[in-house]
């Protein structure tokens, strides 16, 4: 029989909560999940997900099956929901 011999190849560590993020130099953090979303917002959770089918709330992300956000855009979104006060 012939021997071959394949070459390790060494695999990066997958990114760790907490890392610093290439690209923009953030801590990484966990995603929120539907659950989550709703209870941060004060929403039902059939409102989460209402908004990922029709559009409207935050932007979320599709894992899978799962629906996700950045806590990032959970604040933008609040922000951008704000209104001033009447003069």
């Amino acid at each position: 029989m012939l021997a071959l011999s394949i070459p390790q190849v060494a695999l990066a560590a997958a990114p760790q909560v907490g890392d610093v993020c290439p690209t923009c130099q953030c801590a990484r953090q966990p995603l929120a999940d539907a659950k989550e979303i709703a209870d941060y917002l004060g929403v039902p959770l059939g409102t989460v997900y209402r908004w990922s089918s029709r559009g409207g709330g935050p932007r979320l992300i599709k894992v899978g099956r799962h629906l996700k956000a950045r806590w990032s855009e959970l604040e933008s979104y609040l922000d951008a929901q704000t209104i001033g006060a009447a003069a």
